[in-house]
This record gives C-alpha cells, structure tokens and sequence, in this order.
C-alpha cells in the first residue's frame, strides 16, 4: 500500500511562530523547511506536502476571502492527496472550519484544523504533539481509503467534528469543547476512533461553494436589552440575515416591541435563526410561552448548532438564493454533521 499524501497548508497563527532567542519576538518560519523544525514528522508514514498563504495571518483577521482561498488549495490538491491539515490561530479557529465545512459539499477526504496555544519553539508548546497527531489523523486509512471523510478539528488529544466545536479558553491547552457532538477520536497511547461518530460519505463529486454572503447579524438577548438597540440593528438596510442567540432552550422577551421588530424582519425576508447561547443543549421553541410567539411568526429553529457554525450555514445558504420556505427547511436539516 502507497503511502498517504498529505497537503499543510499554513495560514498564519501561534503554531507557525519561532522566538527570536535574540529580541525574545515571535516570527512566522518558513514552512518549507518544516520537516526541519519538526523532525518527528519524518516517522509518520506518509509524505508531507506544504502551502502557505503568500501573506500569512493573525486569525483574528481571517474572513470569507481567505476562506476561498483555503479552498482554493483543498481544490487543486483535491486528486492528488489523501488528506489537508490547515494550520491556523485558535481565536476564529471554529468559525473558519465550520464555513469550510459548508464550502466542501460531497467531501470524501479528511480536512484537518489544528493549531496551538503556544508556538512551535517554545520549550512547553503544545504545537509539536497538535501538528503531528493532525498529520497521523488526515493520513489514517481504511481499506486504502481514508477513514476520515470530514472537516475536524484536533486539539490537545481530541478530534473533533470541526462545525461542532467551540473556544472555550485563552490560556488552557484544551482550548475547545464539542458539547453536543462526541469526540471523533481520542490520543493516548493509541488512537482510539469513535467510529460511530464519523460522518459517512457520499460518492458524488467534490462541488466548492465560494459564494458567501457576509452581512450576518449576530444579535445576543440579555435582561434590559433596549428597544432602541435592537430596532435600530435588526433596520440596517444591508443586514441579510441574523442569528438570535437566546436564553435557555429558544426563549425571549415577550415584550411586544421585541416581538413586533422580528416580525418586520422576517416580513422582509431577512430569515432569523434561533440558537441558545447556553455552552450545551438544544432550542425547542414552543416548550416555554416565552418561544411560542416566535415559532409562530416563522423563526428558524436551529436546534443544537453552534453560534459558530450557524453563522457559517447562514453565510453559506444566503449564497444560495433559496426562496424564504426553503431557506428555513434547508437550514432546519443537517448538511454535514453540523445539527443533531
């Protein structure tokens, strides 16, 4: 059996830094000589391949343009590798691997995210052990094909399914959680696979979505929310769509101004989806007299997705040019794994 072919491909992030022992700054190395830097990678049994943006990164610059361009390298390399580890800052690490998610329809080969939370060549990072598990992960095989089919993340020991994920600390090694969704696998000694927790493929050919339409409003409910606020944001002439983050499973005010402005928005046709912005759990709209009001002026449910990913799925849908009907049954329906 060949060995597997791997693609990274580095956009910028902590990972990517080496100190200057001299000036005690942080620089980006170049990723042609990585195998250098990270001589374990020569163990792993499969050939590594690098790309690298022209102009690399801080995540929190990252936006849908680079995004295509991500895929643009996932695109051309798409025939002649068995798997991509993308390299990025964690700070918007869940939002970018989710919107690839959406971008990739009928993927068929594992898209890896990793990053660190502190760079390569610091004496304590936990770079080394990310990237190397990330590269061993996108190269497993199943049958000689590979045995993960999705976008995921992989970050201090555990897989993740990349549109279920969300940052959960700034300092902690074990940066994100999947509170919805099991671990996809598990690093210790061995590498233990959940496999009934991987998406299944299709047999269709890979088609890329790069259309994506940016004017997402995220409006986040708290006690005293004003009216003026809330009327003045939801009336934005550009908005095209926004993503309710609410209390509990689906619940709000039932003030009638709150109400009234939802409904002039959805009469718009700008669709509004209803996440919790509880870590874990589900919106059920209707449970509570505090949701019922919105089910029944047409509010999405977007049931156990993320903030993360609903805004992806929102970008990614609104580029579809779905009528207002479809629109809220496609996004109701899991496309990748993204909704229970």
């Amino acid at each position: 059996m060949s060995k597997a072919k791997i693609l990274l491909i580095y956009t910028g992030g902590t990972i990517g830094m080496i100190k200057d022992y001299e000036t005690g700054a942080l620089k980006a190395f170049d990723f042609d000589e990585l195998l250098d830097k990270i001589p374990e990678l020569r163990l792993l049994d499969c050939e590594i391949s690098t790309a690298s943006f022209e102009t690399v990164i801080d995540s929190s610059n990252m936006n849908p343009a680079y995004w295509n361009q991500l895929c643009d390298f996932i695109e051309q390399g798409y025939d002649a590798y068995d798997g991509f580890v993308v390299l990025h800052g964690s700070d918007t690490m869940s939002y970018s691997a989710s919107a690839v998610s959406f971008m990739l329809e009928n993927l068929s080969k594992p898209v890896v995210f990793t990053g660190s939370q502190l760079p390569i060549g610091d004496l304590r990072t936990d770079a080394k052990e990310n990237l190397i598990t990330a590269v061993q992960v996108a190269a497993l095989r199943k049958r000689n094909r590979p045995l993960i089919t999705e976008v995921c993340l992989y970050f201090e020991y555990k897989l993740y399914r990349a549109n279920r994920t969300s940052k959960i600390s700034a300092e902690n090694f074990e940066a994100f959680t999947s509170p919805n969704h099991p671990e996809l696998l598990t690093s210790g000694v061995h590498l233990t696979i959940n496999e009934d927790a991987l998406w299944k493929p299709n047999k269709k050919q890979l088609k890329v979505h790069k259309k994506l339409v940016t004017e997402v409003l995220l409006l986040k409910i708290y006690p005293g929310i004003s009216q003026c606020l809330v009327e003045a944001m939801l009336n934005v002439p550009c908005v095209r769509g926004v993503v309710l983050e609410t209390f509990g499973a689906g619940n709000t005010t039932t003030e009638q101004w709150f109400i009234d402005a939802l409904k002039a928005t959805i009469k718009r046709g700008v669709p509004v989806v209803n996440v919790t912005q509880c870590i874990s759990g589900s919106v059920h709209m209707g449970n509570y007299e505090t949701s019922v009001a919105l089910k029944k002026m047409g509010v999405i449910n977007g049931g156990d997705i993320t903030s993360e990913a609903a805004i992806a799925k929102m970008m990614y849908l609104l580029g579809q040019n779905l009528g207002p009907k479809v629109f809220k049954t496609v996004f109701e329906t899991s496309l990748r794994g993204e909704m229970s």
